[in-house]
């Protein structure tokens, strides 16, 4: 019993009963908060728990403090006490000794600085607390950012700062950070789960003895940074991955996952997931909060304790792990009002729906499936991800190739994408670079007005890549593809013509306001009084950012500013200057100059000994009786050596006066262009993603025609009345599957073939392929059914409605199950969702128990998988299941194959027909190590049991055998290799087929700045001209244009260089063309870099000329 202590009375509580209801507040939306129970009605009570008792005690009345607990906050101070237990640092668990949790902020009014007095600055943070009352407070004061009580502990904890006063005992818990810190302290505290809310000073003059206005100027929570101020910045800012709200329940169809992602105000409802599937789903995606309805808390076996039974159990194992809260009601509805309440969004506020219908869409990925392929980066597994796109390819696109291989589209999208993916294999134009800006950074930046000139101009690049894909009808077709697929990603339908008007829109709006490259009409002022650097500091905060029409006036004032203080320090400072230069005196004379002090941003004379001992009316005299010290911001003296004069710091403050009002002016003028573009983010959200998979694709077909991957036949599968009907067309065939992680270009891969219209029962000896053939054909399937090129020579793939793969088990101590048991719960997920469409691949099954019952059940898996008609694989090292009744009709036996040498087997990882039942345990125990001694009795025990069985059965398998001035270089360029290489050309041609090539046959493509060769010159043999920005020419050849245009731009000076190209038939001619070109382009009077590698050729003439020609 619990036993509660009242001053009037003591009541007696069943131990049952939850203390909730005196200590949290209702808190659904549908019902009113219930009244304040008499029981706590008086405000002087605070509560403790101790030895299963509550507690009430009056504390202590103070004048100045007024505050109380209310009934509304009790939920959110044992949210923050459960926190601050975790706290262990020493210094941070000294803090929490000095909390009082009396009020939200943890504060003990009674210590130093602990005034909640209405006015104080302690009230105003309280006010602004009770706003968000479970995010940490960071509240501007001067050039620091506080934080008091409970925010003070987290800071010390987690940001790793210094409390203020030391550990002094009598004083309220206080920390902070410099102004120049904030970003990194905001990282600290999102990265470890918290949410901060950030008030800032209103800046400007204040009265005095007044306190500055505050407001709340942002939040920083995890997975969306704070953005306030970045529309004044210089630099881009990071935006990590944005971290949704994810509330899970349960369904009649299965699980259920809804996903809510606060800054792009969408929110996606999945249904009938796996427990395996929505684990993937929670391990691959980092949420911000979690919720769990309370619909999980009573599984199919009827127990309230999750997991008992099995079901449930990696599902709990999972969330258990992490901070989640209960909730109830309508899964959606109850979601987005707490998301609303989380982030203190207004209720008027609207989320869209991004649900893409999952009709005909394949199940999403086991969570074994995923890492035993490496879609999830698996230790000791190769990782599918690395082999998919490019090195140099990271970032959105990587993300972009995971989800969809973790989610596999429909037949109709997968088709499409497979369709966008040969054509880029097959253009010859320059392909744009394919700017990628994160959707969610797009959103945050422009609803907040923060979006910058740099971000502004990375906007333009998007839309203008989107028209240079319009452009061209190559890529245009290409485009079109990529629609769907993109509404797939985004959920947002857009017509492609839309698209395009929009874009031009935009971007020509963007290029009205915006600075752009190559716009030199903003230089900073310069004089020759004054320092450079005073100018470049002072106007670079706004000049180069927007174009310069709309700041006349503005520029106006500042160069009339500018020349005034010229004037004042000219007239002011420089005879001074001119009478020290005058003066000849040994050491120890006067000395004197004009500086900027970039701390004070001012330009002042800066001497000594420079005041004359006897005033005789010389020069420079009057302007040294003018000059006083100069004083900083604050009024106090800067420094015994700088003086200024009233003119100089008039003009000054004319000067800064008029460079604050053009800041002011360019602010205004991004903060209103982001307003108008808030009406077009979903076109930039579409246009965004669309060349966020564009270059993902681009790159997949890249690395895939590197590695000589090729594009399988996708079929839609067909449901068959008559499961007894093998499913002929239906099935699978690959031709020349190699492992995913092989290299095809480094050789030493062993390829088989599979045609697979049934299920496999696979055996084979240990280290004989039986893994890695499992793991490559699901990794073949699962990159068919996405519309990915295959490591094979042709496939043949159905379009599966899931892809399962089942391998080793491992046993989990913390659900309580051994490794059998988590291979059985495995084995039932699978069972029960597999269906004639499935690709089902199980390795060494039944592995985990005793050898007879776990043959058994072996075989009653593979009936089952028999009777549904799926295709798929089951290896086995249970030899015994041969000799089961079997009842199967589309189950057929498959080994890997082994052939004898050297009296020796060893196996040959070839997939065949048969039966293998020879393990070669021994001779794997053996390289790897185990003593001899105690593998020879290995086999002397297997001889006295085994060896009659051994004669018997043996081998059942086989033996194998194992702009105008540029483009009137251009065009000289492109007629003097025709001139020159156009016999040699001719003459290959003629003697291949009796014809001669015309000099329009020789087709050149352009590789302009900020482009890219397309995907079909990787293998095919090239010669290059690379038209260097000093106007020299490099001519080289390649089987691999993209890296070596890569390789290229990354040395200095080398970044906007153009290409001209032309494919040529082989290496050998390629070579030969070279050699021609450089030797005898300089006879057609252009300057080469690479003369010398004419000298080192062995094909054509060579014609070489020392003396360099001018280029033209």
């Amino acid at each position: 019993m619990y036993w509660l202590t009242t001053k009037n009375a003591v009541v007696l509580i069943p131990r049952w009963r939850s203390l909730s209801f005196l200590i949290s507040p209702h808190l659904h939306r549908h019902f009113s908060p219930s009244a304040p129970s008499p029981l706590i009605r008086r405000s002087e009570r605070v509560f403790c728990f101790k030895e299963r008792k509550l507690y009430t005690k009056p504390i202590k009345k103070h004048k100045q403090s007024k505050i109380s607990l209310e009934e509304k906050d009790y939920a959110h101070v044992i949210w923050w006490k459960e926190r601050i237990q975790l706290c262990r640092k020493p210094s941070s668990v000294v803090l929490v000794q000095r909390l009082s949790f009396s009020n939200l902020l943890g504060v003990d009014a009674t210590l130093r600085n602990g005034s909640l007095k209405e006015g104080t600055l302690n009230w105003e943070i309280l006010q602004f607390k009770s706003k968000f009352p479970r995010e940490v407070l960071l509240c501007r004061v001067g050039e620091f950012y506080e934080a008091i009580g409970v925010d003070a502990c987290i800071l010390v904890e987690y940001a790793g700062l210094n409390p203020f006063g030391g550990l002094r005992s009598d004083s309220i818990p206080r920390a902070g950070c410099p102004v120049v810190n904030l970003r990194q302290t905001l990282d600290d505290l999102t990265r470890n789960g918290f949410s901060v809310c950030i008030v800032e000073e209103v800046q400007g003059p204040a009265q005095a003895r007044t306190r500055k206005s505050r407001f709340i100027s942002g939040h920083a929570h995890p997975g969306s940074p704070y953005v306030f101020g970045l529309v004044g910045d210089d630099h881009d800012l990071d935006f990590p991955d944005p971290m949704p709200v994810v509330g899970i329940s349960r369904s009649a169809k299965g699980y259920c996952m809804v996903t809510v992602f606060e800054t792009m105000k969408t929110y996606s409802l999945e249904d009938n997931l796996t427990e395996e599937a929505l684990v993937t789903k929670l391990r691959t995606c980092r949420c911000h909060h979690l919720f769990l309805h309370t619909s999980l808390r009573n599984n199919s076996s009827g127990t309230c304790r999750w997991g008992e039974f099995g079901e449930g159990g990696l599902l709990w194992g999972e969330c258990s792990a992490r901070q989640f809260e209960w909730f109830d009601g309508n899964a959606v509805n109850e979601l987005l009002y707490k998301v609303k309440d989380l982030y203190g969004l207004e209720d008027d506020i609207t989320f869209r729906n991004v649900t893409v219908a999952p009709e005909s869409r394949p199940s999403p990925l086991h969570l074994g499936t995923a890492t035993q392929i490496g879609a999830l980066p698996t230790e000791g597994i190769p990782c599918l991800l690395k082999v998919l796109l490019p090195s140099n390819c990271t970032g959105l696109p990587v993300m972009f190739v995971r989800d969809l291989l973790l989610n596999p589209p429909a037949y109709e999208i997968a088709s499409t994408i497979q369709e966008a993916c040969k054509r880029m294999s097959n253009i010859t134009c320059s392909i744009p670079e394919f700017t990628c800006v994160p959707p969610a950074k797009l959103v945050k930046l422009l609803e907040s007005r923060e979006t910058n000139h740099i971000e502004f101009y990375k906007i333009k690049n998007v839309l203008d890549d989107i028209l240079q894909l319009n452009s061209n009808s190559e890529l245009d077709e290409i485009l079109k593809l990529l629609m769907d697929p993109t509404w797939v990603s985004t959920g947002l339908k857009v017509e492609q013509e839309t698209l395009v008007n929009e874009c031009k829109s935009v971007s020509h709006r963007i290029g009205e306001i915006i600075s752009l490259d190559g716009e030199n009409d903003q230089k900073p002022s310069s004089y020759a009084v004054i320092p450079n650097e005073f100018f470049e500091d002072m106007e670079s905060s706004w000049k180069g950012r927007v174009k310069r029409i709309h700041l006349e006036e503005e520029y106006a004032e500042v160069d009339e500013a500018a020349k005034a203080l010229s004037i004042a320090i000219e007239e002011d400072f420089i005879p001074i200057i001119s009478r020290i230069r005058a003066t000849t005196a040994p050491l120890g004379g006067p000395k004197g100059e004009i500086l900027y002090s970039r701390e004070q941003e001012a330009v002042w004379f800066k001497g000594k000994r420079f005041t004359p001992s006897v005033w005789a009316g010389t020069a420079g005299e009057e302007q040294i009786k003018q000059l006083r010290p100069a004083f900083d911001s604050k009024g106090k003296k800067v420094g015994e050596e700088w003086f200024t004069t009233v003119k100089v710091d008039n003009a000054l403050t004319r000067y800064h006066e008029a460079g604050s009002k053009s800041r002011m002016k360019v602010l205004e003028l991004l903060r209103g262009l982001s307003t108008e573009l808030q009406a077009k983010i979903n076109i930039l959200v579409f246009a965004s993603m669309l060349l966020v998979i564009a270059k993902a694709l681009f790159g997949h077909v890249s690395e895939g025609r590197r590695r000589k991957w090729v594009f399988p036949t996708l079929t839609q599968s067909r449901s068959s009345g008559d499961k007894d009907i093998l499913r002929g067309s239906e099935g699978m065939t690959i031709t020349g599957l190699s492992p995913y992680w092989f290299d095809a270009n480094q050789g030493g891969a062993v390829v088989n073939n599979v045609d697979m219209k049934s299920l496999f029962l696979l055996t084979g000896p240990n280290g004989g392929g039986k893994s890695s053939l499992l793991r490559s054909i699901c990794a073949a399937a699962l990159l068919g059914i996405c519309g990915f090129m295959v490591p094979a020579q042709s496939a043949t793939i159905p379009h599966f409605d899931s892809i399962m793969l089942h391998m080793k088990s491992y046993d989990s101590p913390a659900d309580g199950k051994s490794s059998f048991q988590v291979e059985m719960s495995e084995i039932r997920s699978i069972i029960t969702r597999a269906t004639s469409k499935s690709l089902v691949l199980i390795d060494e099954i039944c592995r985990g128990t005793e050898t007879a019952k776990g043959t058994c059940i072996a075989g009653s898996i593979i009936e089952t998988l028999d009777s549904i008609a799926c295709l798929g694989i089951v290896s086995t090292h249970l030899h015994g299941i041969f000799d089961l009744p079997l009842r199967r009709k589309n189950t057929v036996f498959k080994s890997m194959g082994a052939e004898f040498i050297e009296n020796r087997t060893m196996p040959t990882w070839k997939l065949m027909d048969g039966i293998c039942k020879e393990s070669l345990a021994f001779e794997t125990a053996q390289r790897e190590g185990v003593p001899e001694e105690l593998i020879h009795r290995a086999e002397e025990l297997y001889v006295s049991v085994y060896a009659k069985e051994s004669k018997l059965n043996g081998f059942a398998s086989p033996k194998v055998v194992s702009k105008s001035e540029k483009q009137i270089c251009l065009k000289e360029v492109k007629n003097a290799v025709v001139r020159i290489c156009l016999k040699k050309l001719s003459d290959y041609y003629k003697k291949i087929n009796d014809d001669v090539l015309e000099p329009s046959a020789m087709r050149f493509v352009l590789i302009g700045a900020k482009e890219q060769p397309p995907p079909s010159t990787i293998g095919a043999s090239s010669v290059y001209i690379i038209l260097r920005p000093d106007r020299k020419l490099y001519v080289g050849e390649t089987d691999d244009l993209q890296g070596r245009v890569r390789a290229h731009r990354l040395k200095e000076g080398m970044q906007n260089a153009t290409f001209l190209y032309f494919l040529v038939p082989g290496k050998s001619m390629a070579c030969q063309l070279e050699t021609l070109l450089i030797n005898q382009l300089p006879n057609e009077g252009f300057q080469l870099t690479n003369l010398a590698d004419g000298k080192h050729r062995n094909f054509g003439t060579s014609d070489f000329v020392e003396t360099e020609m001018p280029a033209r």
